[in-house]
């Protein structure tokens, strides 16, 4: 049975009815750049996340950036987050001007470690103003634990959230642990637009008013530029799709976390997992905390193990194959192999299987079928 990696024709197939009527409505309205549409979902997308305010951007690349600069990020000054994760969260601390400071991620469930943020803090050179924290692969980060480190040394806390939309723990929502979060609409997130699309999400009025003047050429009136400014609109098309996409959200989620439990029940039977020279090692659950954006394994062998899978049609990634700060465009940095070693030796392993709400049981078992029948052709290895 092929297994592809996602498939978008089949959220299309069960939906697509209800996203052509709402872009029918913005191609009547000929509204195309802000306006009501866009203004609808911001108001639907806060209420979600259970905060006041929403700010539609371009992408969730520029919810971040944007958000650092109207937070105050700039020259001299210092951003704590994680080397293990999509190349943006460090991307737009460095188009500011500033430094990220990176911390190693706890070898679990791959976020980063407070306790590592706590020495980072202290070890900085250059002044702290605060700590971005990832949700990766749609599993909340130790947002608490973080909150207070951030409160304790007068920093702000946001969130990096592109992957984990509808998260949440203890009735609060990814986006809404700090003092903003940023999420991504790019579509193969678990709520994806046709084409580029982000958020910002947050309690604070006066943050969420800047952000809305930065966004839309600096404007505080008609032609009247305030500021400089950047061009980072969500259009109307796209803020159409996903207004029409966010109330299954819940469900979607709901069924991803399923779907990994499939995962994790099929391979303790295949007696993959579960013992010190066990060659899988499956995400742990987490309730609510986590929405499977990513079903992430970490498998010995996994270049070998990739190439088997692709030849029985059966689609994986890897995220990511080298970390954030051994990236050429961070060799400025001056960091080196040996300097992050849980997020090294989690570049080396990591491996994501296919999950997606049309996803069935069949697929999950072909998946799991063919891992184990990989394993027992290569035999028993070192112990990980």
């Amino acid at each position: 049975m092929k297994v592809p990696f996602l498939d978008l024709r089949a959220q299309d197939a069960a939906i697509g009815a209800e996203v052509r009527l709402a872009i029918a409505d913005v191609l009547a309205s000929q509204q195309f750049i802000l306006g009501p549409t866009v203004e609808r979902f911001e108001a639907a997308m806060a209420a979600y996340c259970g905060v006041p305010h929403g700010v539609g951007v371009a992408s969730g690349t520029d919810a971040l950036l944007l958000t650092l600069a109207a937070l105050g990020v700039r020259p001299g000054r210092a951003v704590v987050t994680t080397p293990f994760t999509f190349f943006s969260t460090a991307s737009t601390i460095l188009r500011l001007g500033a430094t990220p400071v990176f911390a190693d991620v706890d070898p679990v469930t791959l976020n980063v470690d407070p306790a590592a943020v706590a020495a980072a803090i202290t070890a900085s050179p250059s002044e702290v103003v605060g700590i971005v924290a990832v949700h990766l692969f749609g599993r909340l980060g130790p947002v608490r634990e973080l909150a207070a480190l951030a409160e304790r040394h007068g920093l702000w806390l946001l969130e990096d959230a592109a992957q984990a939309v509808g998260a949440r723990a203890g009735g609060v929502v990814a986006g809404g642990f700090g003092r903003a979060g940023a999420l991504s609409f790019f579509p193969t997130k678990n709520l994806g637009g046709l084409g580029d699309g982000g958020m910002v999400v947050t309690r604070d009025a006066e943050l969420a008013a800047r952000i809305r003047q930065e966004r839309h050429q600096g404007q505080t009136a008609s032609y009247v530029h305030g500021s400089l400014g950047y061009c980072s609109r969500l259009d109307a098309l796209q803020a159409a799709a996903l207004g029409a996409k966010l109330p299954h959200l819940d469900d979607w989620n709901a069924r991803r976390r399923t779907i990994a439990g499939w995962y994790a029940t099929l391979f303790a039977e295949a007696a993959l997992v579960g013992r010190s020279d066990a060659p899988v090692a499956v995400p742990p659950p987490a309730g609510d905390a986590h929405v499977f954006h990513q079903y992430v394994i970490r498998a010995r062998d996994r270049d070998r193990l990739r190439a088997h899978l692709a030849a029985a049609d059966i689609g994986t990634m890897v995220y990511y194959p080298s970390p954030v700060h051994l990236q050429p465009a961070l060799a400025g940095l001056g960091l080196r192999p040996g300097s992050f070693p849980a997020a090294e030796a989690a570049a080396t392993d990591v491996l994501a299987l296919p999950i997606y709400p049309e996803l069935t049981r069949a697929h999950v078992e072909t998946v799991v079928e063919a891992i184990a029948r990989f394993y027992r052709i290569v035999g028993p290895g070192d112990s990980r």
